[in-house]
């Protein structure tokens, strides 16, 4: 599949100069396409490709508290109206998928306490619980690998602080949680 939104060079570069001066490392390729965490939302919510997209990949080896201060250094991006996405997801277990499940299944009990747990914490902006996320329950077996849960963090640094409003889907497959999060000003 092929998302053609126009590219966005001035932000890259101003994306790299905040980064840079954070003091964090990067590496630009202009060449590169968008990757399924970038097009499928865009794709949702933007079907005709008409607006300009820089894409941000995660910080290779990297933690949670290193994805958050990434997005701490994006914040000005967002107070210009740069509109910030983090696309994952909630739980990313694919051991725990039942893909013959129709979507009225019950989410098994471990991917919905983890999914109520990062709502609790995200509602009482408890950064330090969401940055120990692995040793809540069940947050390690939520996600074996961190990748689909990294960019909540990038997302929670650029929001800066506040209570997002949260958008709540049914579970995936009885286990896949796609929640959403919106901070407005």
């Amino acid at each position: 599949m092929k998302y053609r939104a126009p590219g966005a060079p001035a932000l890259a570069e101003r994306v790299v100069s905040l980064l840079t001066s954070a003091g964090l490392a990067v590496d630009s390729h202009p060449d590169r396409g968008l990757d399924h965490g970038a097009w499928v939302p865009l794709t949702a919510m933007y079907p005709q490709a008409d607006v300009p997209v820089t894409q941000l990949s995660l910080l290779r080896n990297a933690d949670p508290a290193t994805h958050f201060e990434l997005g701490r250094a994006l914040q000005l991006l967002r107070e210009e109206g740069v509109l910030i996405v983090g696309s994952g997801a909630i739980t990313h277990n694919f051991a725990w998928l039942d893909w013959r499940a129709n979507a009225d299944k019950p989410p098994m009990l471990q991917a919905a306490v983890f999914t109520d747990w990062v709502a609790e914490r995200l509602a009482a902006q408890d950064i330090q619980a969401l940055l120990t996320y692995r040793s809540a329950q069940y947050g390690a077996e939520s996600h074996p690998s961190e990748e689909h849960f990294l960019p909540l963090y990038v997302a929670l640094g650029a929001a800066n602080s506040g209570t997002p409003h949260r958008y709540r889907p049914r579970f995936s497959y009885g286990a896949l949680s796609m929640d959403a999060y919106i901070w407005r000003d």
